[in-house]
């Protein structure tokens, strides 16, 4: 497969844009003193991670719990969307609208995988090891033109368990593919799938219902309720600490319960 004509000049738009470069002074302006701005941590995802409606609830994204382990110096702008694979997104123009807003000392959270699978449908499909990195190197690329930081998550696995109760991998080599892209771009990874299915593991066949949508009307596997979004949003802000993309003054309550109360489904946007 290759690139789309879009995502050509998506790709032929960020090398024109030169990369800020790392500077005491830019170090300075985002230094932890008075004087430094709100960062945001821009989300590019599916709908694991997105933003979810009145229309939707229980259903939670783990974007949408992600604030509660911030500080105030960051805010969350979340552009994942269901059903969006790297390529959707990109194609879709969704990375071009959130390029033009992100800023130096930005994160770029990049989470891709659920919808990149889906061989059926080739508005979405990437192949893992050529044209699903191609498209990841779009988010890296665009990110760091601007001067702001891109960090790669593996997909959050879903609940699926065998006869003998082992929690089972569903995502194929898109995980070992973002891993391997990582390490030859530099880029930050947060290994959400391993730190998921380890979960999953620990809590066992019923109690992970607990984490997923299910309901009476609905046995959701792969999306969450509140509690579980909460879950791996923790993962994530860890990752974001282990990595040392985050510092510690940069984080909040990671240790402490937080009330399903906190999550809120706002009526949908005309």
């Amino acid at each position: 497969m290759s690139l789309t004509r879009r995502q050509l000049a998506a790709a032929a738009l960020i090398a024109a844009v030169p990369a800020v470069a790392a500077s005491p002074a830019h170090a300075a302006a985002f230094s932890h003193g008075g004087s430094r701005r709100t960062r945001t941590l821009y989300i590019a995802g599916d709908s694991t991670a997105a933003q979810k409606y009145a229309d939707a609830a229980p259903e939670t994204g783990w974007g949408m719990a992600l604030p509660f382990f911030l500080q105030q110096t960051f805010k969350v702008s979340n552009h994942a969307v269901n059903g969006r694979s790297s390529k959707s997104f990109v194609d879709e123009g969704r990375l071009d609208t959130l390029l033009a807003a992100i800023r130096p000392g930005d994160l770029l959270l990049i989470q891709f995988g659920h919808n990149d699978a889906k061989a059926e449908d080739p508005t979405r499909y990437t192949e893992p090891w050529t044209t699903y990195q191609d498209h990841l190197r779009l988010y890296i690329a665009g990110a760091r033109a601007r001067g702001a930081r891109p960090v790669l998550a593996t997909s959050v696995e879903r609940r699926r368990f065998d006869a003998n109760g082992t929690a089972r991998t569903t995502h194929g080599e898109y995980p070992a593919a973002m891993r391997t892209l990582a390490k030859a771009e530099g880029v930050a990874l947060l290994d959400i799938q391993a730190l998921s299915i380890a979960l999953w593991q620990e809590l066992g066949v019923e109690e992970t219902k607990k984490y997923f949508n299910w309901t009476e009307t609905e046995q959701d596997n792969t999306h969450f309720n509140p509690p579980g979004a909460i879950a791996v949003a923790r993962l994530v802000v860890r990752e974001l600490l282990r990595t040392r993309v985050l510092a510690s003054r940069d984080v909040r309550r990671l240790d402490d319960d937080i009330p399903e109360s906190w999550i809120t489904w706002p009526q949908p946007t005309a």
